[in-house]
């Protein structure tokens, strides 16, 4: 076999794992990176559509970016008036409900569980306490972001409004015989990370919605605050429902005990209904991932970057399974190549 000719696989292959690195050694650097990208992304098609009835790509990247920032402000603003007091009420309920789920009757009478359930509570006391003193911490801290906001801010700009350039650059990096071949590459990467992230902010709504009205209708208390929750944690997929419906059922157990079963059987029946109507509708049979890969990236996502970590793995494995599908297919239909060659002479 002669590597020469698999060049751009091997190029392919160095490129995506320098890029994995990144995220390791200069994390803060490659998270700005990579987060400008995704919302070039986001935003690219109304860029695209302002740029095709006349306006000029600059200011189309420019109003884009102004509308997205128009939203994210009134985000923040709803949140801190809204779902913040009641986010802070929940912490500091925390120990609490935890000491009302031990006192349930299909609970209290097993000793282990109720030696479970006192560490449970015990943590929970502690970490009610860090919760607050973290939601100040942050709060505080924000303003330190905002100069990370900025930076992405302006990486998106020349994103949007220079991206065929920047693409047309990096292909130049490849052999002439294989530009055709990145080009497409490129596409099928930016259209697939597209649908994903869109696909999530389509899934995210939708479940928060559903939440929001079920704890509403229920007379569940929090309703705000584990509508964000349920709508945030599908973004890390499996673990974070997982964990959001947990969560919602102690609650509900703690709260309202009668509405338990009904509690659970919402979140399974939602918990189907996204991960086998909703989710497929979204992104189609083109980013098909098995849930065991999904775990495994999302648990080493975690351990090796934390919550952001977890947040990028789903679109890492993306990247991933499409590189390594490309240079698949090349190597085969290099070998059925040479096979042809061999059988000619």
């Amino acid at each position: 076999m002669n590597l020469w000719n698999y060049r751009t696989s091997i190029i392919l292959a160095i490129t995506v794992t320098l890029l994995l690195s990144t995220f390791w050694f200069f994390q803060d650097l490659a998270f700005i990176i990579f987060l400008s990208l995704l919302l070039h992304l986001l935003l690219k098609p109304a860029v695209d559509f302002m740029e095709h009835r006349r306006k000029s790509r600059s200011i189309a990247s420019i109003l884009a970016l102004f509308s997205f920032v128009l939203v994210v402000v009134g985000i923040i603003t709803v949140l801190s008036h809204s779902v913040l007091p009641s986010l802070q009420g929940f912490v500091a309920e925390l120990p609490n409900i935890s000491a009302g789920v031990q006192h349930l009757p299909l609970l209290s009478d097993s000793v282990f569980v109720q030696n479970e359930l006192s560490n449970l509570l015990d943590r929970l006391r502690s970490f009610s306490a860090e919760a607050l003193r973290a939601s100040l911490s942050f709060l505080l801290g924000a303003f330190g972001k905002v100069i990370d906001f900025v930076i992405i801010i302006f990486v998106s700009f020349y994103l949007l409004k220079d991206g065929a350039e920047i693409k047309a650059w990096l292909t130049d990096l490849f052999p002439d015989s294989a530009r055709a071949r990145i080009v497409r590459l490129f596409d099928s990467l930016l259209s697939a990370l597209r649908i994903y992230i869109c696909s999530q902010l389509v899934l995210c709504a939708i479940t928060g919605t559903v939440v929001f009205c079920y704890f509403q209708l229920m007379g569940l208390p929090y309703a705000s605050v584990f509508a964000l929750l349920s709508a945030v944690s599908e973004f890390i997929p499996v673990l974070g429902p997982t964990i959001a419906s947990a969560l919602g059922i102690i609650m509900t157990a703690s709260a309202v005990p009668a509405l338990t079963v009904h509690t659970l059987l919402f979140y399974v029946a939602l918990t189907q209904a996204n991960h086998n109507i909703v989710y497929p509708a979204l992104i189609g049979k083109s980013l098909h991932l098995h849930p065991v890969a999904v775990i495994l990236g999302v648990v080493f996502g975690g351990e090796l970057l934390g919550p952001a970590g977890m947040f990028l793995a789903v679109p890492f494995i993306v990247i991933l399974k499409i590189v390594i599908t490309d240079i698949y297919r090349d190597r085969q239909k290099r070998q059925s190549g040479e096979e042809g060659d061999v059988c000619g002479r």
